[in-house]
């Protein structure tokens, strides 16, 4: 591997890799040996999500790695994912035990709201009315905080943060929090800079973290008018210069920005190449070229959730 993977120190000191390997839209029966994969070329972050269903596969492999001393579970960082459906007060510990079972883990590391919008509770992972609309819930997020600022308090995990959160709504949280929150996750990629987020959060001294940072090239609803951000020729004629590969040139971007990265792959070669990234670095006009690529695209609009009052893309970010 070029170069260690370096980490950030997260406002409790806790230190978080700036690059993980992210497990959404992992292909069943691909995880376990992705995640071993990872953990062999140098990963030590893997994030993960209830949501995702393939949480038992990671643990899987977690129980692999650290049966055969690959890794100490204390050389891992261990990201997951509260569900919509677990809202409230009552649910949340249920949602993370849940977790920690299928991760055959005691703690996580990082666990965090993943939406500021609840669902219906109790039976489906995406409850929907007839119309393609979600079944909503009417928690507040405000409660689902204080729910899971208990969970650092019994140990469960040793930070706690957020997900797909606009500004306001991590201003509501922070302004009732005893506990803050350490990351904010959100969809972050060259057609999608965040920039205002980005500085946002930088003064509350919260971690961004994108995902999707090579923009969702594999997502099902994909149409062909879509732009595709590896395709760009821009980023195509910076990765040529480095003689690196576009996804190469979209994960050092964000590592400069002082984002942690978290591109989701199956494949070993991909896993590989996607942390060796430290032996290059982006010149100021690079990152300036980068920067001016942005059109404020979302590949995951969640239109579906829109009629929830904390619908979280309603304002400029």
């Amino acid at each position: 591997m070029a170069g260690r993977i370096t980490s950030l120190k997260l406002y409790n000191g806790h230190e978080m890799p700036v690059i993980g390997l992210g497990t959404w839209k992992s292909e069943p029966n691909a995880v376990k040996k992705a995640v071993v994969d990872a953990v062999n070329a140098g990963y030590r972050h893997i994030d993960c999500a209830f949501a995702y269903e393939n949480e038992h596969e990671v643990g899987a492999a977690l129980e692999d790695l650290f049966a055969t001393g690959t890794v100490k579970r204390e050389d891992l960082f261990i990201t997951s994912k509260l569900w919509n459906t677990f809202h409230s007060k009552e649910k949340v510990p249920q949602a993370i035990d849940q977790t920690l079972k299928s991760l055959k883990l005691s703690y996580l590391d990082l666990y965090l709201i993943h939406w500021p919008v609840g669902f219906e509770e109790g039976g489906e992972l995406f409850p929907k009315h007839s119309n393609g609309k979600s079944r909503l819930s009417d928690v507040d997020f405000v409660e689902t905080w204080k729910a899971m600022e208990q969970l650092v308090e019994e140990g469960k995990t040793k930070s706690i943060g957020v997900s797909n959160f606009n500004s306001e709504q991590i201003q509501r949280i922070m302004s009732v929090a005893d506990v803050k929150p350490a990351v904010n996750q959100v969809e972050c990629h060259p057609y999608l800079t965040q920039k205002d987020l980005l500085a946002f959060t930088k003064k509350l001294d919260i971690v961004l973290t994108a995902y999707s940072p090579l923009g969702s090239p594999d997502r099902a609803w994909a149409t062909k008018d879509d732009p595709v951000l590896l395709d760009d020729p821009t980023i195509n004629a910076i990765a040529k210069k480095h003689g690196k590969s576009p996804a190469q040139v979209a994960i050092r971007y964000q590592t400069q920005r002082g984002i942690v990265v978290i591109p989701k792959s199956v494949t070993k070669s991909r896993i590989v190449e996607n942390v060796k990234v430290f032996d290059f670095t982006l010149t100021s006009e690079e990152m300036t070229a980068i920067d001016g690529l942005n059109r404020n695209y979302r590949a995951l609009p969640v239109p579906w959730m829109s009629e929830s009052k904390y619908y979280p893309f309603s304002i400029p970010f």
